[in-house]
């Protein structure tokens, strides 16, 4: 009886251990992947159709721009990404309008202060505000053994933008009336357009913890904008009415993306049958 017992103890022992199966490979993902960027912006060169001086991005907005987004993507097992991603981004020190006492010299005294609804000095920060949302294509090239899923990234993507000069007043002061509601889109110079963007970077999405998914880019992005106000008023531009110019301008940018996989890791599973 005993030896019945152990004779068949072994015998399980070996079906089992024929058949388990370990993985050696790890999975490749096919998921969605929500994700949420950070980074910063640099103007670059820029362009007026008719030549007018003093109106792209670079000349109108001093650098660096923070620059905020959150994105879906689909993963194929193929390492090609569907990509669909929106974006704010603003001045670093949210007062970077450039030479604001010469464009605007009928609000503005050479000090950069304005005169307020009250008679005294009234503090206005100008800024730039964008948005962008862009779908594109991406594509990882493996470069580790083990992970499939992380590797060299390149990217293509496309869309529609918006800029515009915010003026935030100081709520402790008297209101510049010359800012106050409409009155603020004269000098605003508000656009819409096109974007069109490059990137290069690497992405690593790790096989075991489920939340060390990053990326980080680095980006190049062609802006081509045309201004949607009926009258602007740029005394540096030397514009009181509306702008007839078309722009182009460059954009380079470095952001980090924290990536959250809309499925449980797989990777190096065990296997019985």
């Amino acid at each position: 009886m005993v030896k019945r017992i152990i004779l068949t103890a072994m015998a399980v022992a070996i079906l089992l251990g024929a058949g388990a199966q370990e993985k050696k490979q790890a999975d490749t993902l096919q998921c969605a992947v929500v994700g949420f960027s950070f980074g910063a912006l640099m103007p670059g060169y820029g362009s007026a159709s008719e030549g007018a001086l003093g109106g792209n991005m670079g000349d109108l907005y001093k650098g660096p721009y923070l620059d905020f987004g959150i994105e879906g993507d689909y993963k194929f097992a193929s390492g090609w990404m569907l990509t669909l991603n929106g974006n704010l981004w603003f001045g670093y020190n949210n007062d970077n309008l450039r030479d604001r006492s010469v464009r605007m010299n009928d609000i503005f005294q050479p000090t950069g202060v304005a005169l307020s609804w009250s008679g005294v000095d009234g503090n206005v920060a100008a800024h730039n505000r964008s948005l962008a949302a862009r779908l594109g294509v991406a594509k990882i090239i493996r470069v580790i053994p083990g992970n499939p899923n992380s590797g060299i990234l390149l990217g293509l993507s496309g869309g529609w933008m918006m800029q515009k000069t915010v003026f935030m007043q100081d709520m402790n002061d008297s209101p510049v009336p010359q800012l106050m509601g409409d009155y603020g889109k004269l000098y605003d110079h508000l656009r819409n357009g096109a974007i069109l963007t490059q990137s290069l970077g690497f992405c690593y999405m790790a096989n075991y913890l489920t939340y060390v998914n990053l990326k980080v880019e680095f980006t190049v992005s062609e802006c081509f904008l045309w201004p949607t106000r009926n009258y602007q008023i740029d005394n540096l531009m030397g514009l009181n009415g509306k702008d007839p110019n078309r722009y182009f301008d460059l954009l380079y940018g470095l952001k980090l993306t924290w990536m959250f996989p809309l499925m449980g890791k797989t990777t190096y599973d065990y296997y019985y049958y």
